[in-house]
């Protein structure tokens, strides 16, 4: 086995499956009755979703169902179906090669609970709204009751859900270190990322003969193994990130204690693993494609928080599918081995998945109900993937990759005219042209050799990288093209925008701010204070003062009056009350009153979330000697810190007055131009308050 032959061949470059003659379908079936239709007798996959089914390519079921589709297979879907037994995951009968199942676009978790761990009263990817419609977990038990329904059909587990939860992980709602999904769904495969390689070749493999366990050397994938491959290096991963001394015994890790030995080679040829000292490895040339990094065991991160922490900085060096090495965590007996990312798609792989034939609507067995996600997304275009910004509190980094993968403008442009003759209603408005960051798209690394050796968990941060293309003009034409399309009326930029990338190129700015606001745009500064924001790997506010300026600039000379959105965070780790007063007080001096506000949700993977739980910074190097963070995880305390976001709101008020009087800044209560919060006028009042005669004498009596 090495990594040297993992595949990164031509999406589309496989012979097609036999049942290709089958033809596409106008929609994937979601029951046998559908199914007799397009005369199938059989599906090959079965794919099991815990969202809607909507046949549009930001769903990412319909994106895989498609593809697989494309590659020659008979695709089914069963969608949120009911989990309190196996029948519901029999309706489309076994498949012949594998059940794919993905928890939806979101974590069955965050859809449901609030950061506060309220329980949602919508589920925007459910028909109206509904809430309930998937069970916590959905990976976990949906992939266990398709093991009880078809014993020996493979799993294959994938998604947001699945891929943020590949390693030990901590569990904000059970608040404490889970072990890998794997484990718990009883699964034969992940896929982490965005998976089209990994799901063509297995799909295709599967058909060929081949068994997930002859499936192992497939990039962004995880599996389980019980026994390691010979002729391999293993580097312990303190040798990479020393973490500094861990306890008294010489090896922190929480495995048999006797020597590695392969138990399918006999003793008197055993091929042990090279396992190399630290002091040695500077000096060693490693085969990258038969190196692999051993991380802390499932045990020591949830009982050491502060490997927990290591353990999470060194998967996020380990990120960059061009250098990255394959990883192992102990779990128990078994071992949770985890292959590098995959290989980011070009940029005619990317144009060929986005032109399958997708209906760009939910299926005809919802009838009339709203679906609230496809409502916003219907008129959207997603023009790329990965995000470089490296924000530790945002997954996308961790389920995407930092390489931008862009479509190109001719294949963006289809999509264009493909919304304006397909979608019912359309009114000539396309809701955003973006992605995860919008505007990211075609800037990538000047030098393909620097970029496949770089491990930097940003491209902008500290400060915009020299070898970064901050060149926005292909964006900018994109827009200016957009709005040419016959029937398009308005192209509305909705998706979150880096403004310090932005500043690099004043004209995008202005073509942005001229013809793509519709009176406000989203920006999301997240802080005002420096200690903080070094947390969150976001630029300085001064930053986005000088944002600022050219969109009032550019506003006035457009002759429109538009406004700016903030999005700020509070409650992130690191961040203490005085760096939220400064926020609330700099929110003051610009006439910022924030409605909508968020408080920080440690989302499983993400660098904020080891922060949360270690209270180590894993930015540094984690010592046992390093700072302490601030966490609020209090529920007064993170409702205080969200109070400050909200100084305008009355209902804050006497929390703030009290917490203002705490920290000995009783100078902003009142009703000066600087003061925070207005004075209790009542209490004066309720003071010299005099009861009636009638109900003073009721209570003397």
């Amino acid at each position: 086995m090495s990594n040297t032959t993992s595949v990164d061949r031509n999406l589309f470059s496989y012979p097609k499956y036999w049942a290709e003659c089958f033809g596409t379908a106008t929609f994937l079936p979601m029951s046998r009755e559908e199914m007799d239709a397009l005369g199938w007798d059989s599906c090959d996959i079965i794919l099991v979703t815990a969202d809607a089914y909507v046949d549009h390519p930001s769903f990412g079921m319909a994106v895989i169902g498609r593809f697989l589709e494309a590659q020659g297979f008979r695709v089914g879907i069963i969608s949120q179906p009911a989990w309190d037994s196996a029948e519901a995951f029999k309706a489309l009968g076994q498949p012949n090669l594998f059940f794919g199942v993905t928890g939806g676009n979101m974590d069955s978790l965050i859809n449901r609970y609030t950061a506060d761990l309220r329980i949602r009263s919508e589920d925007a990817y459910t028909p109206d709204g509904e809430a309930g419609k998937r069970p916590d977990r959905s990976v976990i038990v949906y992939s266990q009751r398709c093991r009880e329904a078809y014993y020996e059909t493979p799993i294959v587990i994938g998604g947001i859900e699945a891929s943020l939860r590949r390693i030990a992980q901590y569990d904000y709602w059970s608040d404490e270190v889970r072990r890998s999904i794997l484990i718990d769904a009883n699964a034969d495969i992940l896929l982490f990322g965005n998976a089209e390689r990994a799901i063509a070749e297995i799909a295709h493999r599967v058909a060929a003969g081949k068994t997930i366990n002859q499936l192992h050397y497939i990039r962004g994938t995880a599996f389980i193994r019980t026994t390691l491959p010979e002729v391999w290096t293993e580097i312990d991963s303190t040798r990479v990130d020393w973490p500094a001394k861990i306890d008294e015994i010489p090896n922190p890790y929480d495995f048999n204690s006797s020597p590695k030995k392969s138990p399918a080679t006999p003793a008197s040829t055993e091929t042990p693993l090279r396992i190399i000292p630290m002091p040695l490895q500077r000096n060693q040339k490693l085969d990258p494609g038969a190196t692999y990094i051993r991380l802390p065991s499932y045990n020591k991160v949830k009982n050491d928080p502060a490997l927990y922490a290591h353990a999470s900085r060194v998967l996020h060096q380990e990120s960059n599918p061009f250098n990255a090495r394959a990883m192992v965590q102990k779990h128990g007996t078994q071992d949770v081995w985890i292959n590098p990312p995959p290989i980011p798609l070009e940029t005619d792989e990317l144009d060929a998945v986005f032109d399958l034939p997708f209906q760009r609507r939910p299926h005809p067995a919802y009838a009339d109900s709203r679906i609230p996600a496809y409502e916003m997304i219907k008129t959207s275009v997603n023009i790329m993937r990965g995000c470089f910004g490296g924000c530790t509190f945002c997954s996308i980094t961790e389920h995407e990759g930092r390489i931008i993968q862009s479509r190109s403008e001719d294949s963006v442009l289809r999509e264009i005219e493909k919304i304006r003759d397909q979608v019912p209603g359309f009114t000539g408005t396309i809701s955003d042209l973006g992605g995860p960051t919008a505007n990211m798209y075609h800037l990538n690394c000047k030098s393909a050799a620097i970029q496949k050796t770089c491990r930097r968990l940003s491209c902008v941060y500290p400060t915009i990288c020299t070898h970064l293309n901050t060149d926005h003009s292909k964006t900018t034409h994109l827009y200016r093209e957009a709005r040419k399309i016959p029937g398009v009326k308005t192209v509305a930029i909705a998706s979150g925008l880096r403004y310090d990338l932005a500043l690099k190129d004043p004209e995008y700015i202005e073509e942005l701010v001229t013809h793509h606001v519709g009176g406000y745009l989203k920006i999301a500064p997240e802080h005002s204070e420096e200690k903080t924001l070094s947390k969150m790997m976001k630029p300085s506010i001064n930053s986005f003062d000088e944002f600022k300026k050219l969109f009032d600039k550019y506003s006035r000379k457009a002759g429109k009056k538009q406004y700016l959105i903030p999005y700020f965070i509070a409650a992130h780790p690191g961040c203490e009350d005085e760096d939220m007063l400064n926020l609330a007080l700099w929110l003051k001096k610009h006439k910022f009153k924030p409605d909508q506000v968020q408080t920080f949700y440690p989302s499983p993977m993400s660098l904020a979330t080891a922060m949360y739980y270690s209270g180590k910074n894993p930015l540094k190097k984690v010592r046992y000697k390093s700072e302490n963070l601030r966490i609020c995880k209090n529920i007064e305390q993170r409702r205080l810190q969200k109070a400050f976001l909200r100084y305008h709101d009355e209902k804050n008020w006497p929390l703030l007055r009290t917490t203002l009087k705490t920290m000995g800044r009783t100078d902003l209560i009142g009703d000066g131009e600087r003061c925070l919060v207005p004075a209790d006028k009542s209490y004066g009042r309720r003071k010299n308050f005099k009861k009636p005669a009638s109900r003073r004498k009721i209570a003397k009596h």
